[in-house]
């Protein structure tokens, strides 16, 4: 069929042409969208799953979301090698100029720009383009100490956006990858937030263990957040994630090739974009059929492997490598750390060091006490295909 039309979007964060299986997710977020801005309580998200899931995804329909309810958004993606203050702060005097047009606003966003002011230069942000041109208000967001300053340039943030009638949502994607000190900030921030009843609301996304690491940062952040499981589509879900973007194209698909479809991809949304995508090209005519599905695994493969699966591979050391390898020799996880090391030959305490490495590089995580798993779906099926 013609490539052009093809309505599938294998790629990362890409907006697929039907968002299936997501929709309580999509209406609690709305719902607290709304509530913060009429004043009321509400719980900020943490989007938790493994990769390829379509949390980036769901951030953005989120932040597509709070604009429509007129909050001013700011979404962020937390790197390995920079730090909160620095993405925040561009982000930050972005809102707080759009708030310093709205008449009854000034005074407010004024005292925050302020306060964004003593921020920059407690933390020494290279503000390079970025200039704020008023003077400091000393003793606001600028001890040094992020905790106490973030919390204090929220409130000013936030007491902005309420006089301006508007929420602020701020989006953070990757949130593995902040420093537990960071992570701590951004709770203390909400949580003052959320005691002042101001319009701003937290969403965040990912990798599993950020549940645990949450609690660790703050005993308060079970109830502070929902922690939303991303997960898998079940299999209703899935088959309508493929036949419905295929059908608003004029096109049909039968019962065996839907079928075909979510046992290869076990429902994960990334692989069902790349399944759906190659079935296409991989068909002549309507209907795609079983067999033009079995043509399309090959390439939907060699794509994955050469790209979803193979960044990530390659950012692990050798001997990180041996150690997801010694993982996939023992099957499907979750697996034991202390079966991983026996398949190694080396004691359990001696492998700690290479295991948190492993951890820390989004590979691994935790999801029980001694149990390990991959963060990225069906990763031990790529490493039995090329490194076994």
């Amino acid at each position: 069929m013609d490539a052009v039309r093809n309505p599938f979007a294998p790629g990362a964060g890409s907006q697929p042409p039907e968002l299936a299986g997501r929709d309580n997710i999509i209406s609690t977020a709305d719902i607290a969208l709304q509530r913060v801005l009429a004043g009321k309580p509400s719980q900020s998200q943490m989007l938790l799953g493994l990769r390829g899931v379509g949390k980036t995804v769901l951030l953005n329909k989120i932040e597509e979301i709070a604009e429509g309810h007129g909050h001013l958004t700011s979404f962020v993606e937390a790197p390995e090698d920079r730090s909160l203050v620095e993405l925040l702060y561009p982000r930050m005097h972005q809102v707080l100029r759009r708030l310093s047009v709205v008449e009854g606003a000034k005074a407010a966003t004024y005292s925050a720009l302020r306060a964004l002011r003593g921020f920059a230069s407690a933390f020494k942000i290279e503000v390079g383009d970025v200039a704020i041109a008023v003077d400091p208000e000393p003793g606001v967001a600028d001890s040094g100490n992020i905790e106490y300053d973030i919390a204090d340039l929220f409130l000013r943030v936030g007491q902005a956006a309420q006089a301006a009638g508007r929420g602020w949502t701020l989006l953070v994607d990757e949130v593995q990858y902040l420093s537990a000190e960071e992570l701590a900030a951004l709770i203390v921030a909400i949580h003052r937030i959320n005691q002042k009843s101001l319009p701003v609301l937290f969403f965040g996304a990912g990798l599993p263990q950020i549940a645990a690491l949450s609690g660790d940062a703050k005993s308060y952040a079970e109830r502070l957040f929902i922690f939303p499981k991303v997960d898998a589509l079940d299999i209703t879900a899935a088959e309508e994630a493929i036949r419905q973007p295929i059908e608003a194209e004029g096109e049909t698909i039968d019962q065996a090739a839907l079928s075909a479809i979510v046992q290869s991809t076990k429902g994960y949304p990334y692989f069902l974009q790349e399944w759906g995508y190659q079935a296409w090209n991989a068909a002549q005519d309507s209907p795609i059929n079983a067999d033009n599905v079995v043509a399309a695994a090959a390439a939907a493969l060699k794509r994955l492997d050469e790209g979803f699966f193979k960044v990530r591979f390659d950012r692990l050391t050798p001997k990180e490598r041996e150690y997801v390898i010694a993982m996939a020799t023992l099957g499907t996880g979750p697996y034991r750390s202390s079966d991983v090391a026996d398949v190694l030959g080396e004691k359990l305490t001696a492998l700690g060091p290479r295991r948190a490495t492993i951890i820390n590089k989004g590979m691994i995580y935790s999801p029980a006490h001694g149990d390990i798993a991959f963060t990225v779906p069906m990763f031990e099926e790529y490493l039995k295909r090329h490194w076994m």
